[in-house]
């Protein structure tokens, strides 16, 4: 027979503890451990064996963490789903899917929103049923794709906290797992789970509300900037290095777009002034050895001369950020040069950062006068100065004044509020 509900209290707790303590000690253990994988495997264990003995105060503190713990993954992802979405081409890529590229972006939206409604409902007891089916099926899809990627490290990072908090794969896997522990007691006790406050109906509406809400908390945060920026380039942030920066070597490689074959040289080492060779030759990326480099990747000419102080030593400087200034519109193109043309006016500085090929802007050079100061730097470290293409930041003298999003680049009353704003700050400074 069952034991009584009442006195098996102190199990549930007990192996719900072992399973929290599980995860502080996972957080210093970046790599595969056995010791790791034994300790995590007495909570699973445990649960499966004594899911039957767990009493309702157990089952709402397992119910509340998962619930807990998958909110605040998509909060965390919800603030930049862009971050989710890039994570997601990475995955097409090593799993060889990239027929689904296009639907990165929705795809990243809705399994970012399906893990906070089950998270939402676990915590607010919600269709708690229904969200205990959800939260198992999310596990394991988690759960199976990061033991691959711990396996075989298919993606150096999962992004399943976004931005904010980064994990190694083998982490990630021994997280899901933790997460399992405290799940299995929910799936064994299913029909245990009711909410007699509410009406069936009372919990869809409000289960919808939540859908909708952050969804639109989403689509926000797509079209404008993240309302939490946890990347490098803050607003505020002085991204000067703490000192003088060494000499570096810059390596770049390109990919053959017929063959797929890749080559790295050495910058400028590289046939740059070969139209021919430029059209069969993409750039992919770039490394460095030695020196130091507060930014961690460089800005270059065409030639591969290095231009990275000019973020740090130009006043009032508009930087035009494009990784795919291919897939600019036309009304890209007329905002970009609208302020353009407003920094002349006023005494602003400006230069654009792109990752496509040279030609290309040799030939929006013919079209637009705006192009007379263009760099190149690495895709995905373009992709995380603002999520946006094209972005906008301005800077003086390395410090990041503001950064806008395509559709919120300032008005000619806003430039000239930030000027005096900023010749206000120059004179208390002084």
């Amino acid at each position: 027979m069952r034991k009584d509900y009442t006195k098996s209290g102190f199990l549930s707790f007990a192996i719900t503890i072992w399973a929290l303590i599980c995860a502080v000690f996972v957080g210093f253990f970046p790599n595969f451990s056995w010791l790791t994988l034994i300790a995590i495997l007495i909570p699973i264990m445990a649960s499966m064996l004594f899911s039957g003995y767990y009493n309702k105060a157990g089952l709402n503190l397992c119910r509340f963490l998962v619930g807990a713990l998958f909110v605040f993954s998509s909060f965390m992802k919800g603030v930049d789903p862009l971050g989710t979405k890039y994570k997601m081409l990475d995955y097409f890529i090593a799993y060889n899917i990239e027929w689904l590229n296009s639907l990165a972006l929705v795809l990243a939206i809705a399994l970012i929103m399906a893990e906070f409604v089950v998270g939402i409902c676990l915590m607010l007891n919600l269709l708690p049923r229904l969200a205990t089916l959800g939260a198992s099926l999310l596990m394991i899809f988690f759960t199976i794709s990061t033991f691959f990627d711990a396996m075989y490290n298919l993606v150096p990072d999962c992004g399943c906290f976004g931005t904010a908090i980064k994990m190694s794969n083998w982490q990630t896997f021994f997280k899901n797992l933790i997460i399992i522990s405290v799940l299995i007691p929910l799936i064994r006790n299913n029909k245990s789970l009711t909410n007699k406050r509410v009406t069936i109906l009372g919990q869809s509406l409000f289960t919808f509300i939540f859908l909708a809400l952050f969804v639109g908390f989403e689509v926000y945060n797509v079209r404008h900037l993240p309302v939490i920026d946890f990347m490098d380039w803050k607003v505020g942030r002085d991204m000067k290095p703490a000192e003088e920066l060494e000499p570096a070597e810059i390596y770049l490689t390109f990919k053959n777009t017929e063959t797929g074959a890749t080559e790295e040289f050495l910058s400028p080492n590289y046939p740059w002034n070969d139209s021919v060779w430029m059209s069969q030759w993409e750039f992919v990326s770039q490394r460095q050895e030695g020196g130091t480099q507060s930014l961690g990747f460089s800005i270059l000419n065409e030639d591969g001369g290095d231009y990275t102080y000019l973020l740090f030593e130009t006043e009032k400087l508009f930087v035009f950020v494009a990784p795919y200034l291919d897939n600019m519109t036309e009304e890209d193109f007329a905002e970009c040069q609208r302020i353009y043309d407003l920094a002349n006016e006023h005494g602003y500085n400006y230069l654009w950062i792109t990752s496509v090929n040279p030609e290309y802007v040799y030939e929006l050079q013919d079209k637009y006068y705006m192009f007379d100061e263009v760099y190149y730097g690495d895709e995905l470290e373009l992709k995380s100065m603002v999520r946006s293409n094209p972005g906008l930041i301005l800077m003086d003298n390395g410090i990041i004044l503001d950064k806008w999003s395509k559709i919120d680049f300032p008005s000619k009353e806003e430039l000239l509020n930030l000027s005096a704003t900023q010749q206000l700050s120059n004179l208390v400074t002084k």
